[in-house]
Order: C-alpha cells, then structure tokens, then sequence
C-alpha cells in the first residue's frame, strides 16, 4: 500500500468541514437508499418485528371473515372463541402488516404495471401520463415564476428602491397559504391547468424573489467597489458584476426551489379538475390500492431526485470555476467540450489587411 493510499484509509470521517477519502462519499450515497430499504424490508418480511394484523386464509365456519381480509390479532382471536365454544370449525389466518403498509416487492409490481398495463377504469389515466400531466405543471408554474422573480430579486438585492419597494409586501404575502388561492383561481382562470399552475408560481414565486435577493446581497462588495474605480456604470456592474458573481448560488436557490415547487403539487392537482400524478395517487387510495399509492409517491421522488442531480452535474461544466475535483468521466466529459470549442470557427472580424488604411507613426 502505497503512503497516499495508507493516508486516505485512515483518514477519519467525522473530519470538520472536509471531503470524503476514495469511494467512501459514493458507498455513504448508496447506503443512504439501501438503509431505508432494509428497514422497510424488515417490517415487512419478518413476523416477529410488526405484524400486528391476521390475513384470513380460511374464514372456517364464521360467518364474516372472508379470505384475505385482514383484521387485529385480538378481533381474530375473539372470532376463534366464539366459534370454538359454538363447536365450529375455526378460522385460520398468517400474520401481515396493515394494508397501509405494502410489501417492497407487492409495490416494484405495482410500479412496473401501472406503466405496462391499461386502467381498470375506462378513462382514466395511464400512470405516465399522470406524471407526464404533473410535469407540464411544474414546468411552466415554476418558469413563470423564475421569469419574474429572478430579475425582481436581483434588482432587490442590488439597489435599495427596489428592496423598500418590493420586499415588505412580498414578505407578506408569502405567509399565506398557497393552496388558500385555490378558490379564487378557480374563479378567474377556470378548471383546466391554469389555476394549477397558478398555485406552483404563488408557492414559489414570493419565496424565490427574497431568497434571491438575499443571495445577491452577499455579493463581495470589494469586487463592485473594484469595478467603480474601473470605471464600470450602474447597468455594466449589474450585468457584468453582479450577476456573473452570484450566478452559480443563484442556480444553486433555484435547485433548491424547484424542490418547493414539487410540495405544492398535491394541492393544486386537486383545484378544479383533478389530474395529474395526484389524482393518481388519491384514486387509488380511495380503492385501498396502498401499493399503488406507494408507486405514485415513490415516482414523484424519482422524478425530482434525478432532476436535481442532472441539475448538479450540469453545474460542474456551466461554473467550472466551482467545481472540486472531477472524476474520470467528469475530466473525459471536460475535454470533449474544450476540444469542440477549439474546433468552432473564431467568432471574432478577421484582422484588416496590411497595408490599408491609416497607419499612425511611430
């Protein structure tokens, strides 16, 4: 072992505000989703953890219990004794979790049917078009609320008139309630997806405009007080200072509030017509589909835990200038783009020939 490899091996990991050694921030990743999934197997697989219902396999001789339903261990044995003392043939049963409580494999079956097999109702959705339908909602409440706050918050949080201006009102309505505008977009926009996404920009858009204006005003004052003396105006150091400085926090505020954007989606998918992933989620638990209901939230996390990493992978080659040690694939990735910068044609005029025009003296 050489003395590099013997340093990171004994690095410790409870180091203050240090990186990980090695592959220990990918297992401790990894760990992150294969602890959850143990316990939940555990739970589920192993009697003697929490079973506290009986799935009747057998009613016997009772005249309510029907096969598979599932009831408490004390109810059950109740049944048992009175059909014992009445000479009738009892009631068998296994023990199970709740039917709130699905199986991990009775959930990965339900999430790979509800993309392979048709409806049970007629008309209703497939479960991609539902996420397909709450995506389209995200996007364009979320963009719209970028469109207008993004700029607001970086002329708050760069000149003062427009901070005394905006912010009071703003940090008042964003105590309220997004959902509490349910009723009242309903009214003025209709049924269809615009009070939908009319709750995502009002979830986020009051949020992003102080969390951006924030951002801005930690902003090296030195840099903007170098640019002055450079000579810079007003609209070149906002447009040539500010906000190339805070530009990788600021997409860092907007990953952060697209995670924001998801928690408001319930609510909205409920205003006027239901659809969406929400709907999806809400009918099943209506027909005590809980696997189902466990597939649609497990998809919501996907979808917005793979957009974010996509985020923060793109942001190691947007502000490289950030980024800490790449890997492999990450420097091959790095290369492949400088090289096809290297191989586009120079933007810039062509040199004039020699010999035209005016040539000052030396």
């Amino acid at each position: 072992m050489t003395r590099g490899a013997a340093g990171r091996a004994g690095a410790p990991w409870l180091a203050i505000r240090k990186e990980l050694p090695g592959r220990r921030p990918a297992v401790l990743k990894a760990m992150a989703f294969v602890l959850p999934l143990v316990v939940w197997s555990a739970v589920s697989y192993l009697p003697f953890l929490w079973h506290p219902m009986i799935l009747v396999t057998d009613p016997g001789a009772s005249g309510f219990l029907q096969v598979d339903d599932r009831l408490p261990e004390a109810e059950f044995a109740a049944e048992n004794a009175h059909l014992a003392a009445a000479g009738a043939r009892a009631a068998a049963g296994v023990a199970a979790n709740p039917i709130f409580l699905p199986a991990p494999h009775e959930v990965a079956r339900a999430l790979y049917t509800g993309f392979t097999t048709e409806p049970v109702r007629p008309g209703e959705p497939w479960l991609h078009q539902s996420l397909g339908h709450s995506i389209r909602i995200i996007f364009w409440g979320f963009m719209l609320a970028a469109a207008i706050g993004v700029p607001l918050g970086l002329l708050c949080g760069t000149f003062a008139l427009f901070s005394r201006l905006v912010e009071p009102f703003t940090d008042f309505i964003r105590y309220m309630p997004a959902p509490a505008f349910g009723a009242l977009a309903v009214a003025v926009l209709g049924i269809a997806d615009a009070p939908k996404v009319a709750i995502i920009f009002i979830g986020t858009y009051f949020q992003m405009v102080l969390v951006i204006a924030n951002t801005t005003r930690q902003f090296d004052p030195a840099l903007i007080e170098a640019a002055q003396t450079l000579g810079a105006r007003r609209s070149k150091l906002l447009t040539r200072v500010i906000v190339p400085g805070v530009l990788p926090n600021l997409y860092n505020d907007l990953r952060i509030l697209l995670g924001w954007a998801w928690t408001y989606l319930i609510v909205a998918e409920l205003i006027g017509a239901t659809s969406g992933i929400s709907y999806f989620i809400q009918q099943q638990g209506k027909y005590r589909n809980y696997d189902k209901v466990f597939a649609g939230i497990i998809v919501i996390g996907v979808v917005g835990l793979v957009t974010d990493q996509v985020l923060a992978y793109l942001a190691r080659y947007l502000f490289p200038w950030q980024a800490t040690a790449l890997s492999p694939r990450e420097r091959r990735v790095r290369r492949w783009l400088t090289a096809l910068r290297r191989r586009a044609p120079a933007l810039a005029p062509p040199p004039a020939p020699v010999g035209t025009g005016n040539v000052a003296a030396d």
